[in-house]
């Protein structure tokens, strides 16, 4: 048993709920013959998993929502803003991702600095937000391929069509989706590189084709006024207001200066998911270097193509004139260009398949990661012999994301997945802070500029976004946070490997 100034490292505090894991027993968790995972990924696989991850339907469709509704040709300025957000959390994502190279990302890390229960409870989140946001995402596309059909004369019977409109059935085809992605991702994680960089490939194209098209259709009468005067946005009161409406009792606003901070809140989620790229650290090949470069590459592209579609839906029509359930698509058909408006509805059904795909790998890993240290069954922390994934996770995770899918309503689920998001944003800055104090010795190969004022700008910021989100979904957020607990007093604290390995230490 290694020692520390003859003291043993099993203090009382590691045999508590605020135990951490090291670093270095973290890493060699992972060279475990039956837990190691096969390292193939290079930083332009990261770098296509983060734009797999982050652009979907919305480039199309929350760039001009917003517009119309919250900030005017303004939106250009939030996409902005949110890409500021993301990019403080980003760089304390990458610090932690080149020290600590393990599957896992937020829950990993949170190990590392915080302590085993607080690394329980974003693990518990994560495992939500990312099984909610790839069944949501799974529906959305399935919508996309449903109306393909349609046009072609094919219909798919009424009860394995989906719910919608108010009639319940099962979504037969977001459930094929999702079982085809997780058979993808049990056969390698090259392979589901490739297929992610296909993919990729088709949507990024079609985004630049109407990036290009369109500019050539814009009117600068279109942008004046660029910031529109200000106006009292009501919410309906009750739990559907923002938390910091009931907390501090102001009228958000929309439009003005104020409301492109508010829609900077909405547009935020629109760049969910390159946090992801963190969860794939331990099957990278050099870790250290390439996960930042994957992590703030991806974020700087998708902030660059979110800004200039929004420039360019804004100028084409008038922002109050947008529609806002295609407004892309509907402003190229408002001037003449129908073929336009079908190389998008094309370009955002591929792209959703990448983004349920990176979801699903995402999630497994988490699982993986915890069932590793003995939070959850270790029978899912089983490598694969041949492949080297971690199939058992991947299977069980892919097979209830598809019964959940094939039932899905998207609006009430949707937001839970912002929440989500934005806590584990909140602990992975936190955590840097922890580790640069408890283990300023480690090797840090990327290293968070300005410690601790970037941390502390990125937990500010995820905490007001979080605020601006309605009430009644942080009453769901707490009564999932509370199954949690329950899930970790009644199983994951008895059967933590980090706590056996201390109760034997404290026989020796």
């Amino acid at each position: 048993m290694s020692t520390q100034h003859g003291t043993p490292q099993h203090s009382r505090r590691e045999r508590g709920l605020f135990r951490t894991k090291t670093v270095e027993q973290s890493i060699l968790d992972t060279e475990e013959p039956e837990h190691t995972l096969k390292k193939s990924l290079s930083a332009l696989d990261l770098t296509v998993f983060g734009v797999g991850v982050v652009i979907g339907t919305g480039i199309f469709v929350l760039t001009g929502k917003i517009a119309k509704e919250q900030a005017g040709p303004a939106v250009a300025l939030a996409f902005v803003v949110a890409g500021v957000v993301c990019a403080l959390a980003a760089l304390c994502y990458a610090e932690f991702a080149s020290t600590v190279p393990v599957a896992g990302s937020a829950y990993t890390f949170s190990y590392a600095s915080l302590g085993e229960l607080p690394a329980w409870i974003i693990g518990w989140d994560l495992i939500l937000e990312l099984a909610l946001g790839c069944a949501v995402v799974a529906v959305g596309w399935s919508g996309y391929i449903r109306s393909l059909l349609d046009t072609a004369g094919w219909h798919l019977p009424g009860p394995l069509a989906g719910t919608h409109e108010g009639h319940f059935g099962f979504d037969l085809l977001a459930c094929i989706l999702v079982l085809v992605l997780t058979a993808i991702l049990v056969l390698g994680m090259k392979l589901s590189s490739r297929v992610t960089a296909v993919v990729v490939g088709i949507k990024v194209t079609v985004v630049l084709l109407v990036i290009i098209a369109g500019a050539f259709l814009i009117s600068g009468a279109n942008y004046e006024p660029f910031v529109p005067p200000s106006r009292p946005s009501p919410s309906g009161g009750g739990l559907a207001a923002p938390l910091a409406e009931l907390i501090f009792g102001f009228t958000p606003s929309n439009f003005g200066t104020m409301g492109i901070f508010a829609a900077a809140a909405v547009v935020f989620f629109a760049f969910i998911g390159f946090d992801i790229v963190a969860t794939a650290a331990e099957e990278t090949r050099n870790p250290q270097r390439d996960v930042p470069r994957g992590i703030l590459g991806s974020l700087a592209i998708c902030t660059i193509l979110y800004v200039a579609v929004s420039i360019v839906v804004t100028g084409m029509e008038k922002y109050d004139r947008l529609s806002t359930d295609a407004p892309l698509a509907d402003a190229f058909k408002d001037l003449g260009h129908p073929f336009f408006a079908d190389i998008i509805s094309f370009g955002a059904a591929v792209g959703l398949t990448s983004v349920c795909m990176i979801l699903l790998l995402g999630q497994s890993r988490v699982f993986f990661a915890m069932s590793r240290d003995g939070l959850l069954p270790r029978v899912f922390s089983r490598a694969h012999p041949t492949y080297g994934t971690p199939y058992r996770s991947t299977i069980a995770l892919g097979v209830v994301v598809a019964v959940v899918s094939g039932f899905t309503s998207i609006d009430v689920l949707a937001e839970l997945v912002n929440i989500g998001t934005l806590f584990a944003f909140v602990v992975v800055a936190v955590g840097v802070i922890l580790l640069r104090r408890s283990r300023p010795d480690l090797p840090r190969s990327f290293r968070t500029p300005w410690v601790p004022v970037v941390p502390l700008l990125s937990v500010l910021a995820s905490v007001w976004l979080m605020l601006n989100l309605p009430a009644e979904t942080w009453v769901r957020f707490a009564v999932w946070m509370v199954a949690g607990f329950g899930v970790y007093f009644v199983y994951g604290r008895s059967h933590s490997r980090l706590g056996l390995r201390g109760r034997q230490a404290g026989k020796d």
